[in-house]
């Protein structure tokens, strides 16, 4: 008689199938409308049916993907609408999170790893290294969230900044540069170790604005409707 697996090995094989094809999604490698059944998905990763599926329904609750019964699984396409929809919404969650960070106590860790952040993503950009920038830019935006303590807020933010990282990307290979001007990373730090709510808060808001304006731009030149 076979033994049930341990909840937390499962747990772990369930994490490590699910960040491995969040990876591939984000990343591209599993591009918009790839389609494949759950054990071909499951021998992809090495691993058996069981977490993949459950890492597969994770997936499927942030929108990435599409569990077809009988057909497995299908990538998401992000259309023009739900990138509207998205950043218009981060605009809004964005500018809650960063004024949240000024208002409260900074510690100067926090204060150094967002700087660090900040620092990191100028270089590359400096570099050219637009696909390391993209990753960088997600990372500092996460850490302005969970700097806020306010975890649903950062649960909200999270899930939304998936799809816009797999946007970004797509938009760097078109545009060859970030959606929105990436001096407004220091100035909204330097608006949080000041203190500064309202200037934190104007700023988060209006560079995701600008961010959603150069993307419709970028996709409607391109003839894109789909990222």
């Amino acid at each position: 008689m076979l033994s049930a697996m341990p909840l937390k090995d499962k747990s772990t094989r369930v994490d490590k199938a699910y960040a491995r094809l969040k990876a591939d999604i984000l990343a591209g490698r599993l591009p918009p409308g790839f389609q494949a059944p759950e054990p071909d998905i499951a021998d992809r990763l090495g691993m058996s049916r069981t977490p993949v599926r459950e890492a597969l329904i994770r997936l499927e609750a942030e929108r990435l993907v599409d569990l077809i019964p009988r057909r497995g699984a299908k990538v998401l396409a992000i259309s023009q609408q739900d990138i509207r929809e998205v950043f218009e919404i981060l605009a809004a969650l964005e500018a809650i999170a960063a004024g949240e960070v000024a208002k409260g106590e900074r510690s100067d860790r926090a204060l150094g790893i967002i700087e660090e952040a900040v620092i990191a993503a100028e270089n590359a950009l400096a570099g050219g290294d637009m696909e390391n920038w993209a990753v960088l830019d997600d990372r500092f935006h996460r850490l302005i969230v969970r700097s806020g303590g306010n975890v649903r807020l950062d649960e909200m933010i999270s899930s939304l900044l998936n799809q816009v990282f797999r946007a970004d990307i797509v938009l760097l290979r078109l545009n060859k540069g970030p959606a929105a001007n990436s001096d407004d990373h220091r100035e909204l730090y330097e608006a949080i170790r000041a203190g500064n709510q309202d200037k934190a808060a104007a700023i988060a808001r209006e560079h995701r604005l600008a961010g959603l304006a150069t993307m419709q731009h970028v996709l409607e030149t391109c003839g894109l409707t789909h990222v």
